[in-house]
């Protein structure tokens, strides 16, 4: 389906600017919500065992089996533009979720791709491995931006960058991107209105998207530090360090992208993998990347 030709024709018949629709499109990413129950047809199942090729042992963090978290059909999603998952087989989500909130390293968490035609059986769950109860999830799309250009519960502007900040006291950065709403996006209220309007899903977890902000934080830091450390940039003083790492994650958040994430709850470990687009592209999901949280009140 054509999502982006349905939101801008519904923008222009809201009398919004065709190069406006254009340039509010570039930050629109629409993810892919599950859920269970609501009658449609199962795209995929949380919990339970996975089938895996036969074959292939159960995937594990050395000794440690890993429970599955989730895994869904491809082949049964819905298209979405620019997230370039394969148009069928398998993914499987595994994560020791209470190890890799503790441990930095990944390697509590895999991701594996079984692609259509392969020979599969159900797995027979390693004895310390903690199974989870299994329900089949249906999927519904939703409407995501960028956090600068998010809306809080209040009705303002997050601006978490800057809020609170005069003018003045903002960095050039900030400053740029404040200009860039002001001045060319006009219609923000509406065509955000419009967005979540059109996709509106509330679903727990989420293929695609937006990284979470924690999580893209995290990488730029460790880009920057590494950059300085390999002598590629000058050392940042401390007083541009943070415009800087403004800077790096915004332009992170077009090189990387959500693969799947649970949305937060308090008192509740929540898991996100993050994967490079090119790397989505090419089937490497091996190479995404896990970060488990903890939210406590």
């Amino acid at each position: 389906m054509d999502h982006q030709g349905e939101f801008r024709r519904a923008a222009l018949e809201l009398g919004v600017p065709d190069d406006e629709i254009s340039r509010f499109s570039q930050h629109l990413r629409l993810s892919i919500g599950l859920f269970a129950g609501g009658g449609g047809s199962p795209v995929g199942q949380f919990g339970g065992l996975p089938r895996l090729p036969v074959g292939m042992k159960w995937p594990s963090a050395g000794e440690t089996p890993l429970p599955l978290l989730f895994s869904v059909d491809c082949g049964a999603l819905p298209r979405v533009d620019c997230f370039d998952l394969p148009a069928d087989g398998t993914l499987l989500f595994f994560v020791d979720q209470e190890m890799d909130h503790e441990d930095t390293s990944g390697s509590y968490a895999r991701v594996v791709y079984v692609p259509d035609g392969t020979e599969t059986a159900v797995a027979k769950a390693p004895g310390s491995v903690g199974v989870r109860e299994r329900f089949d999830v249906c999927a519904e799309l939703r409407a995501e931006l960028p956090l600068w250009l998010q809306e809080c519960d209040e009705g303002e502007d997050w601006h978490e960058y800057w809020e609170d900040l005069e003018w003045e006291d903002m960095s050039p950065f900030q400053q740029q991107l404040a200009r860039y709403m002001e001045r060319d996006l006009p219609h923000l209220d509406a065509l955000r209105a419009l967005a979540h309007d059109l996709w509106p899903s509330g679903a727990g977890v989420l293929i695609g998207g937006y990284a979470d902000d924690e999580v893209i934080n995290s990488i730029a830091q460790q880009t920057l530090a590494g950059r300085e450390k390999a002598g590629e940039i000058p050392a940042i003083p401390i007083a541009k360090w943070y415009s800087r790492l403004e800077e790096e994650k915004h332009r992170m958040t077009s090189e990387w992208i959500s693969l799947a994430r649970e949305r937060p709850e308090y008192e509740a470990y929540c898991t996100s993998f993050v994967i490079r687009h090119d790397d989505l592209a090419s089937a490497r999901v091996d190479k995404a990347l896990a970060v488990t949280v903890f939210e406590a009140p």
